[in-house]
């Protein structure tokens, strides 16, 4: 039986800077940077324009990737902060958490240096299209609801917790695929895709879908392919993705930025018509067997097959929710505090209503309330907890569950 989670197709290394207000007023100031400059589509060329969006995300509450011109930038304002050093991608943090409950996956990587060897868990089996060790880091700017930033005419405040990505990345923009992907996917109950968002060439983009598809015919039958969406740095590229794999996916998953970027307005999240109205949008454009949509309030599966994966969307709201109040180091016995926390009661009414009007599975958010969230990798570490209730991953969690709690209680000589 197949049982591996191999999970793709780049992983990155991740620059999580401490939020400074004072450092963004300081450099707002240094910049003369006023408030009808900020825009969050403009392009990165130096560290004033990146100063420039992260404010711009900042002012609404959203969040997003960026392309930046060098890494050269991200370094230079990096630089400025208490700065962590953490592995990222959406594979790689949703492994993260599987390796959390004891469960292995196999990870696809398109790049690797020695922070990637060394932070990486033991757990995971690596399949590279690396040809040489490099670095191009992620810079990952978290801020949280109610900061305020002084800019040269005004202030703004953060309306809401969210996180920034900027990055210029030539592997994940590359995105090769190992020769040996296929015959990890011969193994594979669960194939997560994610990472084309950062594509910028069209052309090769298409000939890295043939390797993929190429790949993906030795996936056995009942695998399940959960595709993850992102933030393309190119728009259209997200159609010519779901062109030529839209047929051999079972779930695809966005988060409310990019529900909101489909429909092309913004949706109010704790207002059922507008959800049910956004869901069915954009269930007609991707009319997959289940599309997830996850907030922090919910999380919804839409489609004929919504049906199958409450278990997993319980899961996966559960370890997200546990990320956000404890970060990357969470344990067992930290989702088991989480499951007792409160459910969010907006989003008990949106979830109601959902499953009332179309077919549908959702599962509301926890009230968390914690002084410093950890809002990177929310996304990613929602999928891994929707994989974890795998059959296959399942079961080998509840066999390390059975061991750890042997292992408490057989006496030591």
């Amino acid at each position: 039986m197949a049982e591996d989670l191999v999970l793709g197709l780049g992983g990155t290394v991740d620059y999580e800077i401490r939020w400074d207000a004072a450092v963004l007023s300081a450099l707002a100031a240094e910049y003369e940077i006023h408030r009808d400059e900020l825009n969050s589509t403009t392009p990165i060329i130096d560290e004033r324009a990146l100063v420039v969006t992260v404010l711009a995300f900042l002012a609404t509450g959203g969040g997003g990737e960026r392309f930046v011109l060098s890494s050269e930038i991200i370094e230079r304002f990096a630089a400025r902060f208490d700065t962590a050093v953490t592995l990222g991608g959406t594979g790689v943090r949703a492994g993260i958490a599987l390796d959390r409950i004891g469960v292995p996956t196999v990870q696809h990587l398109v790049s690797i240096d020695d922070t990637v060897r060394r932070l990486l868990p033991r757990s995971m089996r690596v399949v590279s299209s690396a040809t040489r060790d490099t670095l191009d880091p992620h810079l990952i700017v978290q801020y949280p609801a109610g900061t305020t930033v002084a800019l040269a005419d005004t202030t703004v405040t953060a309306p809401a917790a969210n996180r920034v990505i900027l990055a210029n990345d030539a592997p994940n923009r590359e995105m090769a695929i190992a020769d040996g992907l296929g015959d990890a996917l011969a193994g594979a109950a669960a194939f997560l895709i994610s990472g084309f968002n950062t594509m910028q060439d069209a052309a090769l983009l298409d000939r890295r879908l043939d390797d993929l598809v190429a790949a993906m015919q030795r996936l056995p039958r009942e695998a399940l392919v959960y595709y993850e969406d992102a933030g393309f740095y190119h728009r259209s590229f997200a159609a010519d993705v779901r062109r030529r794999l839209l047929d051999r996916i079972d779930v695809y998953g966005m988060n409310e930025d990019e529900l909101q970027e489909y429909v092309g307005r913004p949706v109010d999240l704790l207002e059922p018509e507008d959800v049910v109205a956004a869901l069915a949008e954009v269930h007609a454009l991707i009319p997959v067997p289940a599309l997830v949509v996850h907030t922090a309030c919910w999380a919804v599966a839409v489609g004929p097959a919504a049906g199958r994966h409450r278990a997993s969307l319980e899961s996966a709201v559960r370890t997200a929710a546990t990320r956000y109040r404890v970060g990357d180091g969470c344990t067992p016995a930290d989702l088991d505090a989480t499951a007792r926390l409160p459910r969010h009661p907006g989003g008990t009414v949106v979830v109601a209503e959902v499953e009332r009007r179309m077919p549908s599975a959702g599962v509301a958010g926890y009230v968390v309330d914690v002084a410093r969230p950890t809002t990177i990798g929310l996304g990613d570490t929602f999928v891994g907890g929707f994989l974890a209730a795998v059959p296959a991953a399942a079961r080998i969690a509840a066999e390390v569950a059975v061991a750890r709690a042997l292992d408490a209680v057989t006496p030591t000589a």
